[in-house]
C-alpha cells in the first residue's frame, strides 16, 4: 500500500468529524484503487494455481476449464467471467465459497448471473452430495425460482471441468473480459457518489 504524506490523507479521526475536503481526498484515492480491481481479482485467481485439494486438476485449471466450456458454448462475456471466477472464494471461504464469489461479482453482473454463482454450490451437490452424506436433492428447495434452470445449466459446465486432458484457453484470453466487466459497477450504494 502507498505511504501518503499527511496532506494527501483525510484529517479526521472519527467519521462524524469528517469534512467535504476529507471525502474529496478519499474519493480521488478510491478512483485509482477501484481502477486496479481487475488486477487484484486476477492475482487472487492465481492463488488457485497450485491447489489440487485432491481434485484431478487444480482449482485454477478448473476455473479455466469452466470458463472455456462456457466460451465454446457461445455464452456472453459476463457469463464467461462468472464461470472463470465462480470458485475464487475457495481460498477465504472454505465453507461458503459461492457466497464469497457472489459478493465479489454482485455489483457488476445481472441478477440472474449473481443468483447462479450464489447458488451453484447447492446445485452442484446433485452430482456428489450423496458421497458426503448430504442430500443431493438440496437444490429442489429452489425449484420454480426464475433462475433455477439457468443455475442447473451452469452446473452442467462446472461439474464437467475436472479433465486433466482438456485444452483450456489461457487466462490471458479472459483477462480483457475481466477488465471490461469490472470497469464499471451497475449495482452499488456508492454509484451516486461516483457520478
Amino acid at each position: 500500500m502507498e505511504n501518503l504524506s499527511p496532506e494527501l490523507r483525510a484529517g479526521f479521526t472519527r467519521l462524524d468529524e469528517s469534512t467535504q475536503e476529507d471525502w474529496n481526498i478519499i474519493m480521488r484515492h478510491n478512483e485509482r484503487f477501484s481502477a486496479a480491481l481487475p488486477d487484484r481479482i486476477l492475482a487472487h485467481l492465481d492463488l488457485l494455481r497450485g491447489d489440487y485439494s485432491g481434485f484431478p486438476v487444480t482449482r485454477y485449471e478448473h476455473s479455466l476449464q469452466t470458463a472455456t466450456m462456457c466460451h465454446q458454448a457461445g455464452k456472453d462475456e459476463e457469463y464467461i467471467v462468472c464461470a472463470l471466477l465462480h470458485d475464487i472464494g475457495d481460498t477465504l471461504g472454505c465453507y461458503n465459497h459461492a457466497d464469497v464469489a457472489a459478493a465479489l461479482l454482485k455489483p457488476f453482473v445481472s441478477d440472474e448471473n449473481h443468483w447462479i454463482i450464489e447458488h451453484h454450490a447447492i446445485f452442484q451437490g446433485q452430482y456428489f452430495f450423496h458421497h458426503l452424506g448430504l442430500d443431493p436433492k438440496l437444490r429442489e428447495q429452489f425449484r420454480g425460482h426464475p433462475h433455477f434452470e439457468a443455475c442447473a445449466e451452469f452446473c452442467s459446465f462446472d461439474q464437467a471441468a475436472f479433465d486433466p486432458g482438456f485444452d483450456s484457453m489461457p487466462v490471458e484470453a479472459f483477462e480483457p473480459m475481466v477488465r471490461r466487466l469490472f470497469s464499471q459497477p451497475r449495482n452499488s450504494i456508492y454509484l451516486a457518489a461516483e457520478r
